[in-house]
């Protein structure tokens, strides 16, 4: 049975009973002081127990016969009433099911728990489509940069063919470049797909040891770019995966060593703690950036002012993993522009528990 014939039948018995209770308690009261037997005298003779048993019970069944006609109509019609806003939730579902997440329910009225539902349901579609709109351009800008270094190799190739006297070594150090363009754009996707996914081992990490490491690592880049590195701050604990959050440092220092002055720039590390988180900061000099364009830098294959490949610029998704990694980690990543150029990246991790 659908749910409103079980609301309808729900009513009608519940009435019936109501009004079968009622009958029964005006029965008891009327026959509690009605005599048995008529009593005989001047005047007219009062009624017995079996003559108002007699009228009574016709007129009882009648009132019954009412009640359960009326139930079955009106608690049809109030189930419809009630069910109304869960069929427009049912369609809408339906039309989501279909592929299709445009639409709203939109449903006015009170705010009670259809209400509630209705607007949950809203807000559901809201995510759903913004997040599939964003698969969608990711797998666009995915292909496009996949196939450049596809590309650019079989350029290089047909031009190998038909010039055999060139130099197979600038062929083969051209071809080892983009090479290992594509490689370095194919593992940055696979870390990008590892950190959604969020199936990680979480174990105590010092945020202070990994800059440091960082730091370590990255420091012939930045002194063949004349920058400076400097890193200071608190031991700063959260709980984590070591293999996700070093490269997310990484990422965030590797863009503030490219993404800086043509010299004597500078990269600061900064670790702190908080009642109930741990930041790492990264700050770095630069040229004047815009709050338009510091809000699009998270977003996948973005290089600050322009989608060129430089020198050590990445494949684009570094700022993209970082906050990746930082929500998997339920921590957040801001990006602020310095008043006197340069980005400030601020990674909030919770407070590792002791």
């Amino acid at each position: 049975m659908s749910v409103r014939l079980k609301l309808t039948l729900s009513y009608a018995g519940f009435l019936m009973v109501a009004g079968g209770l009622l009958l029964v308690t005006v029965s008891v009261f009327l026959l509690r002081y009605v005599p048995d037997h008529a009593s005989f005298g001047p005047g007219p003779s009062s009624p017995t127990r079996s003559d108002l048993q007699d009228a009574f019970i016709p007129r009882a069944t009648q009132a019954l016969a009412f009640l359960l006609a009326f139930g079955l109509v009106g608690g049809w019609f109030l189930a419809g009433r009630m069910l109304a806003p869960l069929t427009r939730i049912t369609n809408a579902t339906r039309r989501a099911s279909g592929g299709s997440l445009s639409h709203r329910i939109e449903l006015d009225g009170r705010n009670d728990e259809f209400r509630e539902l209705a607007d949950a349901f809203d807000a559901m579609l809201a995510r759903l489509e913004s997040h599939v709109a964003e698969q969608q351009r990711f797998a666009a800008n995915a292909s496009h940069e996949l196939r450049t270094p596809l590309a650019v190799t079989q350029t290089l190739l047909d031009l190998a063919r038909r010039d055999p006297s060139r130099d197979p070594g600038e062929l083969v150090d051209r071809l080892h470049a983009v090479n290992a363009r594509a490689i370095d754009l194919t593992e940055a996707l696979l870390l990008l797909s590892r950190a959604d996914q969020g199936t990680f081992t979480r174990e105590p990490v010092d945020l202070s040891l990994v800059a440091e490491e960082v730091t370590e690592t990255l420091l012939p880049l930045a002194e063949r770019r004349g920058i400076t590195i400097e890193t200071s701050g608190d031991i700063a604990t959260t709980s984590g995966s070591p293999a996700l959050l070093l490269p997310m440092t990484t990422n965030l220092v590797h863009n503030a060593i490219v993404h800086n002055l043509p010299e004597q720039g500078s990269v600061w590390l900064t670790t702190s703690v908080q009642p109930s988180t741990v930041t790492l900061t990264v700050e770095n000099t630069g040229v004047e950036l815009s709050p338009q364009l510091v809000a699009t830098l998270a977003e996948p294959f973005r290089r600050g002012s322009e989608r060129v490949h430089a020198d050590h610029s990445g494949a684009g998704l570094g700022l993209s993993i970082v906050e990746r990694i930082a929500s998997a980690h339920d921590g957040t990543l801001t990006l602020v522009a310095r008043p006197t150029g340069g980005l400030c990246a601020t990674v909030r991790l919770p407070l590792a528990l002791r």
